[in-house]
């Protein structure tokens, strides 16, 4: 990185600032499933309950939670980029091959975000450092 004249000490922060935007606009897709907030445009209702759209709503919404606090990144973050890549493949790609006309070009990046954050943690700013600190 110091090519670009970024200091390589920024990258754990940065790798925590990814995981919490990350979470935050990844926790709004199982809110406005589940609860209808943010609204929908053109509105949407609920998921009946233990259907494949409620599993992922309620995917959405507490792993989004988990992932934007740092709780429990590493296992979270991998189920998440699971659900992402059924997501893609069961509602997108049969659409059409190519992801911008398919619209699903968030759920591969979402995808392979938590796949990173699988493999990288959460960085320092997280409920997980926190917890390893005082077991230390």
């Amino acid at each position: 990185m110091r090519e670009f004249g970024v200091p390589e000490r920024l990258a754990p922060a940065m790798l925590s600032l990814l995981r919490i935007v990350t979470g935050l606009i990844f926790l709004e897709h199982g809110s406005q499933k589940l609860l209808g907030f943010p609204p929908a445009a053109p509105p949407m209702s609920s998921p009946a309950p233990f259907t494949l759209l409620w599993v992922g709503g309620v995917l959405e919404l507490l792993g989004g939670i988990a992932i934007l606090l740092g709780l429990f990144t590493r296992p979270v973050a991998f189920l998440l980029s699971g659900e992402m890549a059924v997501a893609y493949w069961m509602f997108h790609a049969p659409k059409s091959p190519f992801p911008a006309v398919n619209m699903g070009d968030a759920a591969i990046l979402y995808c392979f975000v938590f796949l990173y954050l699988s493999a990288a943690g959460p960085g320092p700013w997280s409920l997980d450092s926190a917890l390893w600190r005082k077991r230390r």
